[in-house]
């Protein structure tokens, strides 16, 4: 069943089965899972039931965006990384995954400091700011360097055109993750108290270390020859210029930016827009973080079919997830005028489908341009821009808020009036991520031909599709 109706998974062989595939793809959901405590779970709690400022917790949840551009260097160093073992993967999957848990463990008293809860109220602002502060940090670098990593550890197993599917099968494993995250998470916090909340968060950093461990044993085979090869490794910089050379490369990634900050910046105040302005319970608006995901599988899946065909095309799928976000962000502003739960969850619906068609198109972009041997450096640089503009996206959208709110001397009913101008600037980000794309699209249907055959070659630019 699951070669059938499971995206992507036409990818495993009989020499990689999808069991192995899908057992490495468990620190895609050790990935979601931290996704869903800090951009889910936690925003909502840190700003409703701890009352910490939007802007504080938006700036706390960007700190992972320190990292983001590091994947770039990271996904090089993993291509290029020789241990005594041979191996080049394993060792940044399992340091990430320390950091992962190092991160969990002290987040949860990290944010009853800072929210100066029970006998916290007289310990020092700086010690709750600093402590949560390296316990973002902590977090987001495990994720960044797990996620880049593991990712090009995936795509070593596989033949090369098989590469974006691998990547494809992953990302799907993330999605589910969030969804399964989402939920567990929303049933343990159906009674919400402090205790609860360090049980849930230190049970994660436990399952990150559990599913981490499983996910890589026996994934990448120790490789004598080369450990004791004596090849100097490639210069970054050297790599970057042949990455950058790609005709469209350097556009895509501004696409890529512009997009992601669209969908991004209401990834922190959808949940407490939720619970302030239509009423919602934490459970209630936990969900919502697994309803956005299960939009994301579809459109994931439905890119999938569509790209998997010879006149497939990245870049119009891209521009049409750019453009589903479009109608979901007027829905969540008509909940304003017409306060509706079932509006507010069918429009989050939306957003998700229009984020996985958006992630699938470009990452698919990303993958065919890559020049040979380095898809760990072109996945890094997918990954970089991802969370670099969703992170920034995060920040000014918590800040946008707040200024707002202390602008407007609102009523409790008035109060998702401050959210507005957010929704309608990730609208505006979104239209030009279409109007980058314009040019890409009108070349193609000026030669659609070229476009569909150039889909059999595995390293094409940007532009050709």
């Amino acid at each position: 069943m699951g070669s059938k109706y499971l995206p992507f998974a036409d990818v495993a062989t009989t020499n990689v089965p999808l069991s192995r595939l899908l057992r490495l793809s468990l620190f895609q959901v050790t990935v979601g899972m931290a996704l869903v405590l800090l951009v889910g779970t936690l925003n909502r709690v840190m700003i409703v039931e701890l009352a910490v400022p939007a802007t504080l917790v938006g700036v706390m949840l960007a700190l992972p965006i320190v990292f983001a551009p590091l994947r770039v260097l990271i996904g090089f160093r993993s291509d290029t990384h020789i241990s005594a073992l041979g191996w080049r993967r394993v060792p940044f999957i399992w340091k990430g995954t320390m950091l992962q848990f190092g991160g969990f463990a002290i987040m949860p008293f990290a944010l009853l400091v800072l929210s100066g809860y029970g006998e916290a109220v007289d310990a020092p602002r700086w010690i709750g700011l600093s402590s949560a502060a390296l316990s973002f940090l902590l977090v987001g670098a495990g994720v960044h360097t797990v996620q880049t990593t593991g990712l090009a550890l995936a795509t070593d197993l596989v033949r090369e055109d098989d590469q974006p599917k691998v990547v494809g099968l992953m990302y799907v494993a993330l999605l589910l993750g969030m969804i399964l995250s989402a939920l567990v998470f929303g049933a343990l916090l159906e009674n919400y108290t402090p205790g609860r909340l360090i049980q849930v968060i230190q049970g994660a950093a436990v399952t990150t270390v559990a599913l981490n461990l499983f996910a890589i044993w026996k994934q990448e085979p120790r490789d004598r020859a080369r450990a004791q090869s004596q090849a100097p490794p490639q210069k970054f910089d050297e790599s970057w210029r042949a990455f950058a050379r790609n005709a469209g490369a350097l556009r895509l990634l501004v696409i890529i930016g512009l997009g992601t900050a669209g969908f991004g910046m209401a990834d922190v105040l959808i949940e407490p827009y939720g619970g302030q302005a239509l009423g919602m319970s934490v459970a209630g608006t936990t969900k919502l973080t697994a309803v956005m995901a299960f939009g994301g599988l579809i459109g994931f899946g439905f890119a999938s079919r569509v790209l998997s065909r010879p006149d497939g095309c990245p870049a119009t799928m891209a521009n049409c997830g750019a453009m589903l976000g479009v109608p979901g962000f007027l829905a969540i502003i008509a909940t304003l005028y017409v306060p509706s739960v079932e509006l507010f969850v069918l429009a989050t619906l939306l957003l998700g489908i229009g984020a996985g068609l958006f992630g699938h198109g470009t990452l698919t972009a990303t993958m065919r341009a890559a020049p040979k041997d380095q898809v760990g450096l072109a996945l890094g640089t997918w990954g970089a821009v991802q969370a670099t503009a969703a992170g920034l996206a995060v920040a000014i959208g918590g800040i946008m808020r707040d200024i707002i709110t202390g602008w407007s001397a609102m009523e409790p009913t008035s109060a998702g009036n401050a959210y507005l101008p957010v929704f309608v600037f990730e609208i505006v980000l979104l239209v030009l991520a279409c109007v980058v794309l314009a040019p890409t699209i009108r070349k193609l249907g000026q030669s659609r031909h070229r476009a569909a055959r150039a889909y059999v070659q595995p390293k094409a630019s940007f532009d050709s599709h």
